[in-house]
């Protein structure tokens, strides 16, 4: 089972960070769907601009690694730090 943990720079520059199991699916619903999360409906088009792939034998562990790193980042990293990680990731997922 594969989780991830992604950041999305929203239309007003601001950054936003989540997790999902359906990277593509996720992304997809914060630019077009009311399932997207409130902070993104009023910010969107939103872009997937960092990832992080967690990959177990075991579903909910594979989520606990991706809910983890991501409460990390939404709660240790300043914007800065957020920039950081963006600025030298390459994404090999086409959305």
């Amino acid at each position: 089972m594969t989780a991830y943990t992604y950041i999305l720079r929203c239309s007003d520059g601001s950054l936003y960070t989540g997790w999902t199991m359906d990277l593509q699916k996720r992304v997809h619903d914060h630019n077009h769907s009311e399932k997207g999360a409130k902070y993104t409906k009023a910010r969107r088009p939103c872009k997937l601009v960092y990832y992080e792939v967690f990959e177990s034998d075991d579903q909910l562990e594979a989520k606990r690694l991706a809910m983890q790193r991501e409460w990390f980042i939404k709660n240790k990293y300043n914007k800065m730090q957020k920039e950081n990680l963006i600025k030298d990731f390459v994404s090999d997922i086409k959305l």
